[in-house]
């Protein structure tokens, strides 16, 4: 058979770049150290890869949120501990307060300390983490807590929702005894106050509401206390400094909890019907949206709690009115009723911040202060379910009384800051709880991340010993084709004549 020198070379050129083709491909595995470089390479090995790549980014990013969520708990906890610490001294200058041999001097002496200790405590309520204020909610720009002043009385004629507001700042607590029986806004009322303890006094009158029902401005110096009408107050004499008959009022130091929390829901009506009045009650986890689909001898309607992608329809409610609209969560109740096509939107409110730390498994990260600490929210004081929980009015009493050389006082504030620094514990508790489960979690979510690691290292990494041994018998047959072929290209019919 003749072979043709147009067959050798291209017989030649193709043993070569067949030679040559794998050991570049096995250049490229050594320079890449990936087994797999290209979806051809292994398609199902490749699927496998992206599966675990894909893995190995979502377990990175949890543990980039437990390691956040710990930043934020772990500030909470350090700063609950030495809140705890300074209720633990406040309950020792109260008891020293109660005890009856203490002298007035004795009481303004150490309520100088408490007065340090609750401004150190205003400065851990208001900790931050990264330029984040922790304990606001969702303002983390906003510090949670601002100094401010409240009052009390002593028999309860005036009660914290009669307090409508105080404005100014003294640098004491201001004592203020009623002179004369009445009812205030219905007559002028004469008392005296004092701000250095009751040794020294300055007189006013309380006038009287200028329209029935309206409020009253007691002036104290460079104190201002919006006071409610209606509110029957008992006079001592001038010389009676007992403050356990007649009525006083003492105006002290408190916080205002300035961030957001979880309590209220808000519900917008988009629609014609005037003077529609709309109440959500319930617990709401998102915002939900409603529709009103048919109105008649019932009400047909959808809602939608992912934003309006996905409705739920077909429900129905007898027409009312009032209406009441189940949804998840709760109800939504109208008066009177809407028109078809109106529309509505629940808008809970929200504090608490959670991060996701696995799959459909998130940890709340943050605390609400007012929650916490207690102080003012909405011109009130916060109710945390028992007596005295509220550290910062009980804090504040407590700083009223010691100022005031009021023994009977002092030892009220100690019971109360026993139940305050049980609630603080018991916040630390939680605290406590939720760094432990973070740092459970972190462990089984690093086990995870090396097992997927050396699952993909085996489908995708090369072995760095067997690929040297094929590279080195690639380069033999790579270099046996350039000889072999270099040796027939010289063979020629000449040489033999």
């Amino acid at each position: 058979m003749r072979v043709s020198h147009r067959n050798i070379y291209a017989n030649m050129l193709t043993y070569m770049n067949h030679s040559l083709t794998g050991l570049v491909e096995l250049n490229l595995k050594a320079s890449s150290q990936k087994e797999i470089n290209r979806p051809s390479d292994n398609p199902i090995g490749m699927t496998r890869v992206l599966s675990y790549r894909d893995s190995l980014k979502s377990m990175e990013q949890y543990r980039n949120n437990i390691d956040t969520a710990q930043g934020w708990l772990g500030l909470a906890d350090e700063n609950l501990m030495q809140v705890s610490t300074i209720v633990t001294r406040l309950k020792e200058l109260a008891q020293q307060g109660a005890t009856g041999t203490f002298s007035g001097d004795n009481r303004e002496q150490i309520s100088y300390e408490a007065r340090q200790l609750y401004q150190q405590l205003i400065m851990l309520s208001n900790a931050s983490y990264e330029g984040k204020y922790i304990y606001s909610g969702h303002k983390t720009d906003t510090p949670a807590f601002k100094e401010a002043l409240f009052g009390q009385s002593n028999d309860g004629s005036i009660n914290s929702e009669d307090i409508q507001n105080i404005s100014g700042g003294p640098s004491g607590t201001i004592l203020v005894q009623f002179l004369e029986d009445g009812e205030i806004g219905s007559v002028p009322l004469e008392y005296r106050y004092s701000n250095n303890g009751g040794k020294t006094w300055a007189d006013g009158i309380l006038p009287a509401s200028a329209n029935p029902d309206d409020p009253v401005v007691m002036d104290l110096g460079g104190v201002q206390v919006t006071l409610a009408a209606g509110s029957e107050v008992a006079a001592t004499a001038e010389d009676d400094y007992n403050d356990t008959s007649g009525t006083w009022l003492w105006v002290r130091p408190t916080a205002v909890y300035q961030g957001d929390d979880e309590n209220g829901v808000d519900v917008e009506y988009f629609g014609a019907v005037g003077g529609l009045s709309t109440d959500a009650t319930g617990v709401f986890r998102s915002n939900i949206m409603v529709r009103i689909d048919a109105v008649g001898a019932s009400i047909g309607y959808s809602y939608s709690s992912d934003g309006g992608q996905n409705w739920t329809t077909g429900n129905t409610v007898p027409a009312g009115p009032p209406a009441s609209l189940s949804v998840p969560g709760g109800f939504l109740e109208v008066d009177p009723l809407p028109a078809q096509g109106d529309q509505f939107v629940i808008r809970p409110n929200r504090a608490l911040m959670h991060v996701e730390i696995s799959q459909n498994e998130t940890i709340q990260m943050n605390n609400i202060g007012k929650d916490v600490f207690g102080g003012l929210y909405n011109d009130q004081p916060v109710d945390l379910g028992k007596p005295g929980s509220n550290l910062f009015e009980t804090v504040g009493k407590l700083i009223g009384y010691l100022e005031t050389n009021t023994q009977q006082g002092a030892q009220q504030a100690l019971e109360e800051l026993t139940a305050a620094h049980t609630h603080i514990t018991t916040y630390l508790a939680g605290v406590g709880a939720r760094e432990n489960r973070l740092a459970l979690t972190d462990s089984v979510l690093y086990g995870l991340q090396l097992n997927a690691q050396e699952r993909k290292s085996k489908i995708e990494d090369v072995d760095v010993a067997d690929l040297m041994t094929k590279m080195a018998m690639q380069q033999i047959t790579y270099e046996a084709v350039l000889k072999s072929s270099s040796t027939i290209m010289r063979m020629s019919l000449v040489n033999y004549l």
